[in-house]
């Protein structure tokens, strides 16, 4: 599998010692604020076993990120293809989606950006996708910050379909970044 490394980050493969400090960050109320719900133990070992399904598939996903000190602080990394519609004009139908998760002890210290950047670049130049995505509830301010810094660009909002109407996280907001040969394409 691949292992992409940065200045201070390493994005590598899951160990079983990543179980233990994944599922105390899928519990914590704070990490979990923006996303659907705090996990238990059963669902986040559930979750890393899918994680690896999809490397063992596609040869990249969401990789387990180290960091310098703390050791394992989360995932970063590329979803399959979203399987939604977006709805957002100029989204590729089905794209591929950036995403991380940090522990709280790894937040504000520019981990996310350097590690999202790495995968950005290997999505674009290695895996050669058209368009990688990245989408998060209004209110994230933190990660929409992330997607600015590796370069994405807003896109438009959209109603996430997981959640139903009225629910606090059902708007969101999404980002995007083109393949090069894909950008110049459209340009005039």
């Amino acid at each position: 599998m691949t292992v992409l490394r940065g200045e201070r980050v390493t994005l590598r493969p899951w160990r079983d010692d990543d179980l233990a400090p994944f599922a105390a960050l899928n519990d914590d109320p704070e990490v979990m604020q923006h996303l659907s719900g705090r996990l238990s133990r059963e669902d986040s070992d559930a979750m890393v076993a899918r994680i690896r399904e999809h490397f063992d598939r596609h040869g990249f996903g969401l990789w387990a990120l180290d960091v310098p000190g703390l050791g394992f602080a989360g995932f970063v990394g590329l979803s399959a293809q979203v399987p939604f519609e977006i709805g957002v004009p100029g989204i590729v139908a089905h794209p591929h989606e950036i995403g991380w998760r940090l522990a709280r002890a790894a937040w504000g210290h520019g981990y996310a950006t350097e590690a999202a950047t790495l995968a950005l670049r290997h999505a674009l130049a290695h895996l050669h996708l058209p368009q990688v995505v990245s989408f998060t509830v209004p209110a994230n301010q933190a990660s929409q910050r992330v997607m600015q810094r590796i370069g994405l660009t807003l896109r438009g909002e959209f109603d996430h379909p997981r959640f139903p109407e009225g629910h606090r996280l059902r708007r969101h907001v999404l980002y995007a970044a083109d393949a090069p040969d894909r950008a110049a394409a459209e340009m005039p």
